[in-house]
């Protein structure tokens, strides 16, 4: 592990517990180069989740890919970071619940938007804008209307 601050490769740990969702390890440590103290997340390895997009390439899953598009989103509305998290969490679970850890772009763009609804409208129907590709505004009415 390296110092977000000087770059050693050498640190201890101060501290170890579960993460609040209980799917990774927290450590705080310490460089012992220079001090510093910083936080890593420990996860179990796992088979890598593969996205189908829509023309048919495959890429891995990128859960910072969706939390850049749910940020995005969710600009000057009152959405926690951890909310975010968890619902990309909850997303990641669904998708490797399949058989085999495949999933296609539409399928996970689609669970977005089922959680984002929930959470906060604007952000949804500001996710579904450029998720859906709305060619008019006749498209982007319609979908307001489904969730007014």
């Amino acid at each position: 592990m390296r110092c977000p601050k000087c770059g050693h490769t050498e640190s201890k740990v101060i501290d170890s517990r579960p993460s609040e969702d209980g799917d990774s390890i927290r450590r705080r440590r310490e460089c012992l180069e220079c001090g510093n103290r910083f936080t890593t997340y420990e996860r179990i390895g796992e088979i890598p989740l593969v996205v189908i997009k829509k023309d048919g390439t495959h890429e891995p899953f990128d859960r910072n890919k969706i939390l850049r598009g749910l940020i995005t989103a969710s600009v000057k509305r009152d959405i926690p970071m951890e909310e975010l998290d968890k619902l990309i969490n909850d997303v990641e679970a669904e998708a490797r619940s399949s058989s085999n850890n495949e999933v296609s772009s539409k399928e996970l763009g689609d669970m977005v938007l089922k959680r984002l609804r929930l959470l906060d409208k604007v952000a949804y129907i500001r996710f579904a804008s450029v998720y859906k590709d709305f060619k008019d505004l006749d498209e982007f009415t319609s979908e307001l209307g489904k969730i007014i």
